[in-house]
């Protein structure tokens, strides 16, 4: 199976890597996440992947079976509910960390070519009430966007291979 990778500019920025393993298999969505606010903030695949009008083009969350929105583990949800993502702190890095069963990244739920979107605002998962809560999560302004594309194996290798040699030195460190 291929990997992807997204890359997010701007004022908020990062790297997103896609992992799975076989068409049977889940994603695995990882990666970090720079500048961010403090607290919740929805993180969701849109439709396109057009970024010529900012975020702002890569239109709505990928639905292909046309269903509202909900939680990631809800029965009824778009595609590209991907739920939030958490900032510990104003300004710092925000780990990511997800498994999602309805994204792939090949067949008709494939995401390559489409817009990883991190919103402003925490996405109250279709239960918030709000006129949006439906279509967005209510999820507020397209803070960071990029275009999720193959990724090049040596690449994500040498990246995944950086942060776990990262995760180790930090786990030595805390237990010295």
């Amino acid at each position: 199976m291929p990997k992807a990778v997204c890359v997010l500019n701007g004022d908020v920025s990062g790297t997103i890597f896609f992992d799975q393993k076989d068409d049977k298999s889940p994603v695995v969505v990882s990666g970090e996440v720079n500048g961010l606010s403090k607290g919740k903030h929805g993180f969701h695949v849109h439709e396109f992947g057009d970024n010529t009008n900012g975020c702002t083009s890569a239109g709505p969350h990928f639905n292909p079976n046309n269903q509202d929105h909900g939680a990631p583990d809800a029965a009824i949800r778009h595609v590209g509910d991907l739920g939030n993502i958490e900032a510990t702190t104003s300004g710092g890095v925000t780990k990511v960390c997800i498994q999602d069963s309805q994204i792939s990244l090949s067949g008709p739920n494939s995401i390559i070519g489409r817009t990883i979107v991190v919103h402003g605002d925490p996405d109250d998962l279709g239960v918030g009430g709000h006129e949006l809560s439906k279509t967005t999560g209510n999820a507020g302004a397209r803070i960071a966007c990029g275009v999720i594309g193959l990724a090049n194996l040596n690449s994500y290798q040498l990246y995944m291979y950086s942060g776990m040699l990262v995760q180790i030195l930090y786990t030595i460190s805390r237990v010295v």
